[in-house]
């Protein structure tokens, strides 16, 4: 699914395909995205269903809480119920329910990053209390209702969020991984680099490039010293820069486009496929390819890849170069965005006509 998406958008023949939502003619046509919704419905009902009292209150919060948009990736504490305050069958209704909104690889990076937390408490002389129990998660609104609804799991360098708001209407965004350190330089992880992928296809779509265009695509020598939108509810706008997707070779926009899939490829496959679709949609040509920083394995780098409706920011600043930063934004679609602006709009047209 995803290798056809970079196929079809490298030869520059992608059509423009919208997100399928099956009409009542349709009713037997299985809808990937449709089916996402349900099974993290169920999962978020389960868990739910394993709280009471205290732990109920800190996890099942108001849909419209601003909480729901006040996501973060550093250490710090974050509403919601932590994993270290579970039961085990909780904890395990818990990874049922990431299990069924990430692919086999989202899931893998995610616990992944979660494991260097023990890695920074080896290593780390002082500093933040490191726990891989430091995670919590939280439901916006009921999963069962039929209403607007959505559920984050979150904690240092992890920020999942998912809002769901009607059949074939799901967000899944922003979705923030890190990994401190980048690559593991001692001890029994030695090696260990947990988002090679991300940082690695774009070293080689740079290297792609004729020296006239990697001049376009670097935009600086200096990098910023992390992701520029940061944590804001609102993707802030950024300049367009950097070289068109539009103006690639084929090689280089393959490679483009493969780390596009990466990054999307950390959902589940029918959630993933929707939002690359949304990327044909907006045209893949009118993408935008930025890097700042070093070109060479270990210097401090920033790139984003730009466009109509999506963003993805990465950076490897820190650390002298040896702590990453990564996001996937939906420039419409952040926490429902223009998926719920529609649902109230229609919901308002039906009880005003």
């Amino acid at each position: 699914m995803l290798q056809r998406f970079r196929a079809c958008a490298a030869l520059a023949t992608v059509a423009s395909v919208s997100l399928h939502i099956p009409s009542p003619a349709s009713a037997q046509t299985f809808d990937p995205v449709v089916g996402a919704q349900e099974a993290m419905a169920a999962a978020a009902s389960d868990f739910l269903a394993t709280l009471n009292g205290a732990r109920r209150a800190s996890a099942h919060l108001p849909f419209e809480d601003e909480v729901r948009m006040g996501w973060q990736y550093i250490p710090a504490e974050r509403e919601g119920l932590l994993l270290a305050d579970m039961t085990a069958v909780q904890r395990q209704r818990v990874h049922v329910l990431l299990r069924t909104a990430l692919s086999g690889t989202g899931y893998l990076k995610i616990t992944s990053v979660m494991q260097l937390e023990e890695v920074l408490r080896a290593i780390e002389t002082a500093g933040f209390a490191r726990s891989v129990e430091g995670y919590v998660v939280a439901v916006f609104g009921d999963p069962a209702s039929g209403e607007p609804w959505g559920w984050r799991f979150e904690g240092h360098h992890v920020s999942l969020n998912f809002t769901s708001v009607a059949p074939g209407g799901l967000s899944a965004t922003p979705l923030f991984l890190g990994s401190n350190p980048a690559e593991v330089r001692s001890g029994s992880w030695a090696g260990l680099r947990v988002l090679h992928r991300e940082e690695d296809l774009a070293r080689e779509l740079l290297r792609s490039l004729s020296p006239d265009l990697r001049a376009r695509a670097v935009v600086s020598p200096t990098p910023p010293n992390d992701i520029l939108t940061r944590n804001d509810p609102v993707a802030r706008e950024l300049p367009v820069e950097g070289l068109p997707a539009g103006e690639m070779g084929s090689e280089s926009r393959v490679l483009l486009l493969a780390l596009l899939e990466e990054f999307a490829g950390n959902l589940d496959e029918g959630v993933a496929e929707a939002h690359l679709s949304a990327v044909r949609t907006a045209g893949v040509e009118s993408l935008h390819f930025v890097w700042s920083g070093g070109v060479e394995a270990g210097e401090p780098h920033y790139y984003r890849i730009q466009g109509p409706t999506v963003l993805v920011e990465f950076d490897n600043v820190q650390g002298e170069g040896n702590h990453v930063h990564s996001v996937w934004r939906d420039l419409e679609n952040d926490f429902g965005g223009d998926l719920l602006r529609r649902h109230y709009e229609t919901a308002d047209h039906t009880r005003n006509p």
